[in-house]
């Protein structure tokens, strides 16, 4: 029960209150927040009046100091959340900090310390190998042993609703002589989810499988926008590079896992069995149902709990050689992909290489992005009794390269 007026079955009920960093203009003061139906809860003011020492966490107008304080701190600070927001006694003080998520501007919610993308969808990687390597197994003989992932540029992580300039850079077709300068003609999308980690970790120590969860915060969406023909060109044989680092855009409401408890599901099985620092109970998958939304019209419709490799065995391995973790530090899960062509995450696999186009809703064909094009990611995920937990949206539009 709550004083406030709110659907049982709103998607930011109490059973989800996600953060972030919002403003009351675009050059307002940026303040942390948490979501409530469609209002945001200014959290340093609510705090401040509760007389909460804690508050000082808040204050920065960031979640990085927050994400530092680690996993008791954020339990204690959603069972206050949820006593302010159903207990009478606090409507009074909590009542006046609430704001109407539309009078709002939403910003990134953290510094990105470092940012690695994984690659964890057996769908999507074996998609892409019969793709790119047409002649050779589409499984790496690495891919099933390890979550292979690759570091990207944290400093262009963007929020949602940031447009995306088209890169430029070099590309090179199979029948070319040699290769050309200019922008990308084959621009894409990945729709991901994003794990947001907290605590820390010295240099030379590990993360170990049940201890993932101390250190994952909580989920984002992301795109992992990437320029298939500067990629194609120059991934051999270090990786992605200039084709991914241009732009990642992630949602403005940071869902914490401790929402996401009712969404824990069973692996869809992984043979071989992994080597002993990736097997154990702690490796879980997420039952999160997401949607690519392409100039308003839903495309795909991929599943998270599709994934072969675990958030947690993500954690696990990045850190395994003695990396450190910080505060701010965000990985992406890599393409949601699943078995049906209306699953895969990226438009690499739902036009098989431009060769398939997609019909949009205004009867205009798409195999790779335009200027002007919008795509949006959308997702849900069950919550506890019946609930569901929303993620809100991650957005970007395309604009001509510079």
């Amino acid at each position: 029960m709550t004083w406030l007026d709110l659907p049982a079955d709103h998607p930011f009920g109490l059973h989800n209150l996600p953060y972030g960093v919002f403003s009351t203009g675009p050059d307002g003061e940026r303040r942390v927040g948490v979501r409530v139906g469609e209002q945001v809860l200014d959290l340093v003011a609510c705090a401040e009046q509760a007389g909460m020492e804690s508050a000082a966490v808040w204050r920065g107008g960031s979640l990085d100091a927050f994400l530092a304080e680690g996993r008791p701190a954020w339990t204690a600070a959603r069972e206050w959340l949820t006593e302010q927001l159903t207990n009478d006694e606090y409507r009074d003080t909590v009542e006046p900090h609430l704001l109407p998520v539309s009078d709002v501007t939403m910003h990134l919610p953290f510094a990105v310390a470092d940012y690695v993308d994984f690659y964890a969808s057996e769908h999507h990687a074996t998609n892409v190998g019969r793709i790119f390597r047409p002649d050779s197994a589409p499984l790496t003989p690495n891919w099933k042993h390890l979550p292979i992932g690759y570091h990207g540029r944290a400093g262009t992580v963007v929020v949602s609703g940031t447009d995306v300039v088209r890169p430029t850079g070099q590309r090179k077709a199979p029948a070319d002589d040699a290769p050309t300068f200019g922008p990308s003609v084959r621009l894409d999308i990945e729709a991901e989810l994003g794990f947001v980690v907290g605590g820390s970790t010295a240099l030379g120590d590990r993360v170990d499988l049940p201890d993932a969860d101390e250190h994952l915060f909580g989920v984002v969406l992301l795109n992992d926008w990437s320029a298939r023909d500067l990629q194609a060109w120059e991934y051999v044989p270090l990786g992605p590079f200039l084709g991914k680092s241009f732009a990642t855009s992630i949602s403005p409401w940071v869902v914490t896992t401790d929402a996401l408890r009712a969404a824990r599901v069973p692996l869809p099985g992984q043979d071989p069995q992994p080597l002993p620092y990736l097997a154990g109970d702690g490796a879980y998958g997420l039952d999160v149902h997401v949607e690519v939304d392409w100039n308003g019209t839903v495309v795909s419709r991929p599943e998270f709990r599709d994934m072969y490799w675990s958030p947690a065995q993500m954690l696990a391995h990045l850190s395994v050689n003695g990396a450190s973790v910080r505060p701010g530090d965000l990985f992406g899960s890599g393409t949601i992909s699943g078995p049906a062509k209306e699953t895969r995450g990226c438009f690499l696999e739902l036009t098989w290489s431009g060769q398939e186009p997609v019909t949009l809703d205004d009867g205009s064909e798409r195999t790779f992005l335009e200027d002007g094009d919008t795509v949006t990611l959308r997702a849900t995920a069950p919550g506890p009794d019946g609930t569901v937990i929303g993620f809100g949206e991650c957005t970007g539009t395309v604009r001509p390269a510079r």
